[in-house]
Formats: C-alpha cells, sequence, structure tokens
C-alpha cells in the first residue's frame, strides 16, 4: 500500500519540498538575500556577479543543507570569501552569519504572510504510515522545522523530530552527510537498513545512501532534469508526491512529470 519494500519498518521525512511547500518559500529567500548581497559586493569589487540561479545555485549548493553550510557553499562557488561572524551579528553586516539571519528573517515573514500548506498527498501518505503502523520521523535542516510541521497541522502524524536545532545542540553533520537520517532512526529504535529516506534535495538523497537505508525516495517536483540527478545521488524511486507511491503499490522507479519551479512560492 505505502509502495515500499516489505522490509522497511520507518519512514523518515524530510520538511520543505516533501511534506510542505515551503521549499519554494525557502528558495524565494535565498534568492532574494543573496541576490541583494551579489549586487553590493559588485559594487564593492567593481567584478560583475550573476544573480542567484533558482534552479542550478539553489539545488546544487544550498537545498537540503542547513543554513550557514549553504551559506558557504555558495559563496564559495562564487570565489567569495567572508568572515564567519557570530549568531548576533546583524543581518546586514558582512558574514557568514549575517547573511544566514537575513535569510532566515525573509524566510519567517514570508511563512507568516502566506502561511504553510502540506501537500495533500503527503498528508494522505502520512496517515497511510499510521495505518500501517511505520514509525515515523522528521529530518530537516531547517531551524523552524517545529514551528511549521505545527502550523502545517502534521506535528500528531510525526513521533521523532531532527531539525537544524538538533543540528546545533548535538553537533551534528548537515545533509549530505548521513548524520541527521541516523539520529531519528535510533530514536525510533530501527536501524538504518529496515528504514526508508524521502527526500526532495540532491543532498538529502545523497545522505540517505550514505547511511546504508534500506529504501530511498527522491520528490520531484521541480523537473528540468532534478528526477534524473536524484537518481545519480542515490534515490531508488523517483516520484513528483508521495500520493503517487500510494497509487502505485509498486517501489519500481517511475520518472517523475515536469512541474516549473515557481519563484514566488519557493
Amino acid at each position: 500500500m505505502l509502495g515500499l519494500p516489505d522490509h522497511i519498518d520507518a519512514c523518515l521525512f524530510d520538511l520543505d519540498g516533501v511534506l510542505t511547500s515551503t521549499a519554494q518559500v525557502h528558495a524565494a529567500a535565498w534568492k532574494e538575500m543573496l541576490d541583494e548581497f551579489l549586487e553590493n559586493w559588485a559594487s564593492r569589487s567593481g567584478d560583475p556577479e550573476e544573480p542567484f540561479d533558482l534552479e542550478r545555485d539553489y539545488q546544487q549548493y544550498v537545498d537540503g543543507k542547513p543554513r550557514l553550510d549553504g551559506v558557504r557553499s555558495f559563496l564559495a562557488s562564487r570565489d567569495i570569501h567572508l568572515p564567519e561572524g557570530t549568531a548576533d551579528d546583524p543581518p546586514s553586516g558582512l558574514t557568514v552569519n549575517a547573511l544566514g539571519t537575513r535569510k532566515n528573517i525573509l524566510v519567517l515573514n514570508k511563512i507568516a504572510e502566506g502561511g504553510v500548506r502540506p501537500y495533500p498527498g503527503a498528508v494522505r501518505y502520512l496517515r497511510a504510515c499510521v495505518t500501517a503502523e511505520k514509525a515515523r520521523a522528521l529530518v530537516s535542516s531547517s531551524a523552524n522545522a517545529g514551528e511549521v510541521v505545527e502550523v502545517a497541522g502534521l506535528a500528531d502524524l510525526l513521533q521523532v523530530r531532527v531539525d537544524g536545532l538538533t543540528i546545533v545542540e548535538r553537533g551534528l553533520a548537515g545533509k549530505p552527510a548521513p548524520d541527521t537520517f541516523l539520529a531519528a532512526a535510533r530514536e525510533l529504535g530501527v536501524p538504518p537498513e529496515r528504514a526508508a529516506v524521502f527526500e526532495d534535495a540532491e543532498a538529502g538523497v545523497a545522505a540517505g545512501r550514505a547511511g546504508g537505508f534500506g529504501y530511498v525516495v527522491g520528490i520531484d517536483r521541480v523537473g528540468h532534469g532534478h528526477g534524473e540527478a536524484l537518481r545519480a545521488h542515490g534515490a531508488d524511486v523517483v516520484v513528483a508526491d508521495l500520493g503517487d507511491l500510494l497509487t502505485s503499490g509498486d517501489p519500481s522507479p517511475q520518472s517523475s512529470p515536469s512541474v516549473p519551479s515557481s519563484p514566488e512560492h519557493r
């Protein structure tokens, strides 16, 4: 019924882009913050900078990673070097932490303006997991994951949460390292080989594969070759929505339709 191999006892879900549409909100916040930064940096350095690309840059350098890791990764791709700074840096500062703070302010404002919507297929899938008595965990790099699942009405369907706050508290490595997924599996009392990972980010899929998990499901809501990239990073199957697994009932690879990315919502 769940479209999973018989040996899977637990399901570990990423949040943004898998359970809720907040991945689009995050992407929009990244673009707004980085485009403003790049424009200012170009005026200071005298060297032109291309704007942040929602498809290439977001997926390759930012998607699925802890906030500060995303900042570092993108800056390195442009050969831009900033001091780390501290968490107390004002959002107007020129440090890694300042850029991360600015991005978080933007994403919280966008969530407040537009709310948080769970994907209907994801809600159906979570309820089916409850019915099938599969253990369930949220595994997200977002420090706002707890607030998002509460607002989205998903908190009661998830038994364990490992998020951006957990990463800091426990000193875990972020995705593509498998540490967060492994921590969630331990809390559920299920070995990795009997757990499935559900991810829309290349870094998250790579984390699932690196952790030796029994099944890795890629969610492709973007199209434009994203499904192929998810498979290349280790996805056993790629679908456009979790609800597709319920209708298929068959854990065999499927291609996902091209779904245009929507900058104003991502």
